[in-house]
């Protein structure tokens, strides 16, 4: 995809969401933190329901050790590997208060230093919590980049190095936000919306889907009904019968 072609790209999702933002629930960046953590291999409906009552109990690290982990389970066991995510939850909060005076740390090194956290977790709370152009790449970005063409890649790392390139300054902040809502919303795993995508003539796909939803099959014509036996046919065959 050309400069032109990627500033289009992104100009076009911008105006489609002026302001995109992380669909995750939180109160803070502790919170966010817990929250992408929480997220991985789930959805953020899921977390977002389990997050509320937790995070109306424990919104910072020394909350969060108090509640232990046992109480931390109950709240999260909707969510899937909730036991290894309790552990860490609870483990990353100790060492933000040993380590961190408490607070989540503004680098991706000391982010990813903490359990639980991986380089996409850092991206996000560095872009959502801070404010840095990081682009994190998650199964939706991933699907998006690959599909369209803008920046493949066979592993999230390259696809992040790809964007991170090719993303103009002016829409870097964003760009993941804009990425994960079109992948979710829009661009879809199994039948994209083609149809409803705003830039479709962009778009490097082969197999686009081009209408809302396949058409009807007509009903096949019916044959039209007998009409009923008149008196004399029903005498007649009852004639033959004998």
């Amino acid at each position: 995809m050309s400069p032109q072609d990627v500033d289009e790209f992104f100009r076009r999702l911008a105006a489609q969401r002026p302001d995109p933002k992380t669909e995750l629930a939180y109160i803070n960046p502790y919170t966010l933190l817990v929250a992408v953590v929480l997220s991985a291999q789930a959805t953020d409906v899921g977390v977002n329901k389990a997050t509320a009552p937790l995070f109306a109990v424990a919104d910072t690290p020394q909350k969060m050790v108090a509640l232990g982990e046992a109480k931390l389970t109950g709240y999260i066991k909707t969510i899937g590997l909730y036991r290894t995510k309790a552990k860490n939850v609870i483990e990353l909060s100790r060492q933000l208060i040993e380590r961190h005076g408490g607070l989540v740390p503004r680098t991706r090194e000391a982010l990813e230093a903490l359990p639980g956290v991986g380089r996409k977790t850092a991206n996000v709370v560095l872009n959502t919590a801070f404010g840095e152009p990081t682009i994190a790449v998650d199964t939706h970005a991933f699907r998006v980049a690959n599909r369209t063409g803008l920046a493949p890649g066979n592993t999230p790392l390259l696809v992040e190095q790809g964007l991170d390139r090719i993303v103009p300054d002016k829409w870097k902040h964003n760009a993941h936000h804009w990425l994960i809502l079109h992948g979710r919303y829009v661009c879809v795993a199994r039948k994209p919306h083609c149809y409803a995508c705003v830039v479709n003539d962009l778009c490097a796909y082969p197999a686009k889907t081009t209408l809302a939803a396949p058409l009807a099959l007509a009903p096949r014509p019916r044959k039209p009904a007998r009409p009923p036996p008149t008196a004399a046919k029903k005498k007649k065959k009852r004639a033959r019968a004998r």
